[in-house]
């Protein structure tokens, strides 16, 4: 028993510790490094590099423009979240057929997922700016309604991702207790209650947390689309507002604070989403 525990641990260790390796240089380092960075008056231009403390910190959260990205960035997040999983699960239901018409349908919805935020970006800022096929109301030029323009961009990008993680746990559910609740006179409405929704509860939750993610990290799409404006940062995520600050403004050590927030924002709203889901998964 112990030769073969050995053998176990050794043949974990060679397929696991290059793995563990490679996250922990690519993504843990860096991660370590930018809460260290934000303790910190590091600049680029400056010839020394200080450490101030939590002054970043107090300098971030007495800033207006800070609490402004940061409720553009959730109300990004919870348009996000909420429109591609409800449009997401409503087309999944539409799709759930073996046929080939419909798995035709799930590739074309699909699609956009492959794309990168660029890519998509520059295809519906053609279509939106002055001039273009839906230019009508202003989508990205009218303050009042551009986060929301940029928005809907995202959920179209996104909704396809829904789709197919949907499809995937109804493709799980198996088809004998569709049968016995129709035998039982269950309608279409109380199947799903019953045994569809609580099925997919697992589907729900990636779902959810990858949307959130996705949410708060979202950049290249205001980059692309509107740069922060239009006027001053109406549509600037608190992604966009790092990346502005750390390189363009050199002000490495405060948007290291700032992207500290971020991380700590995230991690918070990921570990309470993930546990109300998960306990809903438990009591289904």
């Amino acid at each position: 028993m112990r030769r073969s525990s050995s053998r176990s641990v050794r043949e974990f260790a060679g397929f696991a510790l290059p793995g563990l390796f490679l996250y922990g240089l690519l993504v843990l380092v860096p991660i370590g490094w930018t809460v260290v960075l934000g303790f910190t008056d590091r600049n680029r231009f400056a010839a020394a590099t200080h450490w101030v403390g939590f002054d970043q910190f107090q300098r971030l959260f007495a800033d207006d423009q800070f609490w402004l990205v940061l409720k553009n960035t959730f109300v990004v997040t919870a348009i996000v979240v909420v429109v591609p999983n409800v449009l997401g699960l409503a087309i999944a239901l539409l799709l759930n057929r073996n046929t080939l018409l419909y798995r035709l349908l799930r590739s074309v919805f699909f699609t956009p997922v492959i794309l990168s935020g660029i890519v998509v970006s520059v295809i519906w800022q053609s279509m939106l700016r002055p001039g273009g096929v839906l230019d009508q109301v202003g989508w990205l030029s009218d303050p009042s309604i551009a986060l929301y323009s940029i928005s809907g961009i995202i959920c179209w990008q996104m909704l396809g991702f829904c789709v197919v993680v949907y499809l995937a746990g109804l493709n799980g559910v198996p088809r004998e207790l569709y049968e016995a609740a129709i035998v039982d006179g269950a309608g279409w409405w109380r199947r799903f209650g019953s045994i569809t929704w609580p099925m997919i509860a697992s589907a729900v939750t990636i779902n959810t947390v990858m949307l959130l993610i996705s949410g708060f990290k979202v950049y290249e799409h205001i980059l692309v689309l509107t740069n922060g404006g239009p006027g001053r940062n109406t549509t600037a995520s608190i992604a966009f507002d790092v990346i502005e600050k750390g390189v363009r403004g050199d002000r490495i050590g405060f948007a290291a604070a700032e992207a500290t927030v971020m991380l700590a924002i995230i991690v918070a709203l990921s570990g309470v989403v993930l546990r109300v889901l998960r306990r809903r998964e438990v009591h289904l």
